[in-house]
């Protein structure tokens, strides 16, 4: 458990966020009258390992089923906020020599694919298959993170991969998707990540939780007025480790809900749990999971940003 004085804090590198600016600035050290440490990671299963051992007290912008996938094997972490919404940057790309698109899906089968397991993309990629009636069982599916698989991919060594942020953008230079962000979520593929702690530190430490969640909901609210975001594009680069035309670029594609749209009934005030059910159901269908758990209720803590939200 986390001292007042020792916070640890799991991010993504390459996956630019308002809540940088805030990081880089200063702004949650201030306002939490410490110096938080902030740690990167690669995906969101490694987030909820090192949340496990109790390396890390808070991982901003973990993807949904990686936290399900932890979740469902009995790790107690709950949701405290939607840090990101992005259907349009995460995806699965098909070699352009294979010539394969949604018209021609089938042709998958056999096919060798990376994919980052029990991830956003490893979600998203079984749910298209489903949808295009290919049988995977069919196929050569190896475990890889998106910066391995870009590299994989453009050596020739992978008929598909799946990924998110600069992974994506490198795949893209070598290959198409099969379904667009939209059509994604005409089929129910939501795309989100939620920051998340583990249940005794949200009970223990919440007011330092609220603090931190006051000081992203203070950037998101930044970046969405629009006024500041040119400043703000230059400092979130450099801490995402990006040139500033990626940044733009990815960015661009990210959707950060107010608080008031977080705590409403398509996110943490009730459609969250029913979507949780459906993403374990699938990965207990594709054996990814030994099962589902009955609800996921009790793996959302609306209670800090509902304070954020009256502060």
């Amino acid at each position: 458990m986390a001292s007042a004085a020792d916070l640890t804090v799991g991010y993504f590198l390459e996956w630019p966020m308002p809540f940088q600016y805030a990081k880089a600035t200063g702004m949650y050290d201030e306002a939490l009258g410490m110096e938080v440490n902030w740690v990167s990671f690669d995906t969101g299963t490694a987030m909820s390992a090192a949340m496990a051992s109790g390396d890390v007290q808070i991982s901003v912008s973990q993807g949904l089923p990686p936290f399900v996938v932890a979740t469902s094997a009995g790790q107690d972490l709950q949701i405290v906020d939607i840090a990101v919404s992005y259907s349009e940057n995460d995806n699965c790309v098909v070699a352009e020599a294979l010539e394969i698109d949604k018209d021609s899906a089938k042709e998958l089968e056999g096919k060798k694919v990376g994919v980052p397991i029990g991830t956003a993309a490893h979600y998203g990629f079984l749910k298209q298959m489903s949808h295009f009636g290919v049988d995977i069982t069919s196929m050569e599916i190896v475990d890889m993170a998106p910066a391995d698989g870009a590299a994989a991919f453009a050596q020739g060594n992978l008929d598909m991969v799946c990924g998110w942020g600069g992974g994506l953008r490198r795949m893209l230079e070598h290959g198409n998707v099969l379904l667009t962000g939209a059509e994604k979520e005409e089929l129910g593929i939501l795309v989100v990540d939620v920051t998340s702690a583990p249940a005794n530190f949200v009970a223990e430490g919440a007011e330092t939780l609220e603090a931190f969640l006051a000081v992203t909901a203070k950037a998101n609210a930044m970046w969405n007025a629009g006024e500041t975001k040119a400043e703000m594009l230059e400092v979130i680069a450099k801490d995402a480790g990006m040139d500033l035309e990626a940044t733009e670029a990815t960015i661009g594609t990210f959707e950060f809900p107010s608080v008031e749209e977080q705590l409403g009934e398509k996110w943490l005030g009730g459609g969250l749990p029913a979507f949780m059910l459906g993403v374990a159901q699938v990965f207990q269908e594709a054996g990814s999971i030994p099962a589902a758990l009955e609800s996921y209720e009790d793996a959302v803590a609306p209670g800090p940003l509902t304070s954020v939200g009256e502060m």
